[in-house]
């Protein structure tokens, strides 16, 4: 049966300014590797078994229906500010409104250069390609709001980095590929038209309850306050949380230079153009509320009262950190069995992360460990735990079901790091069965899995990761 992909495309309706009309660039041998069956079917695709899948999802042939297209933006990298990006190295097939009536894009990345390239080759190696299929595919597992893939395709060509890598193209699935640094770009042109028509937009799309401007920025807020705290919650570290990386939906999107932690260490940054810790784990709330207020900035423009905008904007941004602590506490209170937080709470989850960060405790493992009671084998000086354990099971004394809980909080599996850098060896050299397992594993966080106890172990001293790099 030929795919059929029923597209409708509101985002290519908009003005030529925002995009340029791009067709990816044919590659010479296209090889499926993965393709997300579960997925295609919620988005209302027919015709899933067409041999010519890795064909279409390379970007060798356009589907019926497509409107490709690269889109524009600029954005703050590392706190400078870029007047213009956009999609170097990536193509918008088009958007599709599923059988859950949700809308999302489809967007190959890797299909070769755009006018936004800036003398990039527009391609992806294999090793980016299947970190970001893996790693989106379990935070969404996770229950983590986050782009999903759809399919990941070898292109039978060499990239050129450090070395000569295969290349890929992997298949992107978002509620929208619109960030903050979207609309930066129109602000910082003084182009007030096409940033009323860009918001009107994401509003219609995204926060159809929002009234105006700063209805469209608290709704912002409340989404990535509540997805910082997720972040935080499963020991995730975005890695480059730059404005052209903050998606508008409040998904997490642009798996680069990510990693989970293993020891706990609030100051842990693993990227490798990180070199002063700017997006450490502990730095992700501070950084999120600085990219909201980036986009608080661009749209002043779009209110009649600019003092009046400038004092309600800035009464909203400084009260998202108290936002951000809610969601953290709600969180954090879940891991160890609480469902109903009180303010005294925070002090007792931040004794245990203190005391797990003195003792180098394992974060999701710790976390796991206090289901099934084992939880003291993960300190150096498991004293120091049953010291804080005093106090915790007094305080879930009037918990109906803790145990449920904590289940359900705290995952056994994510991706580590240096298994993911393990899949990636064995896929270079031609085995992708380590990848396809720890998908099949990684889609099951919450259950414990017979035989998968290997992705639970922290690295070995010869096995970790000092640094993820970006995916180009």
């Amino acid at each position: 049966m030929t795919l059929h992909i029923p597209f409708d495309n509101s985002y290519a309706a908009l003005p030529d300014g925002f995009y340029t009309r791009q067709v990816p660039t044919p590659v010479p041998a296209p090889q499926l590797i993965v393709f997300n069956h579960a997925l295609a079917a919620q988005m209302g695709m027919e015709g899933t078994d067409d041999p010519r899948l890795a064909s279409i999802f390379a970007g060798n042939e356009v589907p019926q229906g497509a409107a490709p297209l690269a889109q524009l933006y600029a954005g703050h990298q590392f706190g400078q500010f870029n007047p213009q990006l956009g999609d170097g190295r990536a193509v918008l097939l088009g958007e599709t409104v599923g059988r859950d009536g949700r809308r999302r894009d489809i967007q190959l990345k890797g299909s070769g250069p755009t006018p936004y390239s800036r003398s990039g080759d527009g391609r992806a190696w294999l090793g980016p390609v299947l970190r970001e299929y893996l790693v989106s595919e379990a935070m969404h597992a996770l229950g983590v709001p986050t782009t999903r893939a759809l399919a990941a395709v070898r292109t039978g060509e060499l990239v050129y980095r450090e070395a000569a890598l295969p290349g890929a193209v992997l298949t992107r699935v978002a509620a929208s590929h619109i960030r903050v640094g979207t609309f930066q770009v129109f602000a910082a042109r003084r182009d007030t038209k096409a940033l009323r028509e860009l918001m009107d937009h994401a509003i219609a799309r995204h926060y159809p309850d929002a009234d105006g401007p700063r209805g469209f920025l608290q709704a912002m807020i409340a989404a990535q306050a509540k997805l910082v705290a997720q972040w935080m919650s499963v020991g995730f570290i975005h890695g480059v949380m730059n404005t052209d990386n903050c998606a508008i939906s409040g998904e997490t999107i642009d798996y680069g230079p990510c990693a989970f932690m293993d020891v706990y260490n609030p100051d842990t940054v693993f990227s490798s153009i990180d070199r002063r810790g700017r997006y450490a784990y502990a730095n992700q709330a501070d950084i999120v509320i600085w990219n909201i207020a980036q986009l608080a900035t661009s749209l002043v423009p779009l209110m009649p009262d600019t003092d009046e905008a400038v004092k309600g904007f800035t009464d909203d941004v400084q009260g998202m950190a108290e936002q951000i602590r809610a969601q953290w506490l709600t969180r954090f209170a879940a891991k160890i069995g609480i469902t109903e937080p009180q303010p005294e709470d925070a002090a007792l989850i931040g004794d245990l992360l203190t005391t797990m960060d003195e003792n180098q405790a394992d974060f999701t493992n710790t976390f796991r460990a206090l289901v099934s009671g084992d939880a003291r084998d993960q300190f150096t000086d498991p004293a120091a735990f049953e010291l804080w354990a005093e106090g915790w099971k007094q305080r879930l004394d009037g918990e109906a079901d803790p145990q449920a809980v904590m289940t359900s909080a705290n995952p056994a599996y994510i991706p580590r790091n240096h298994r993911v850098e393990q899949m990636i060896e064995a896929a270079v050299a031609g085995d992708d069965a380590p990848f396809h397992r720890m998908l099949d594993i990684l889609s099951r966080p919450y259950e414990n899995q017979p035989g998968a106890e290997d992705l639970t172990r922290p690295p070995l001293p010869a096995e970790v990761v000092p640094a993820t790099f970006c995916g180009t």
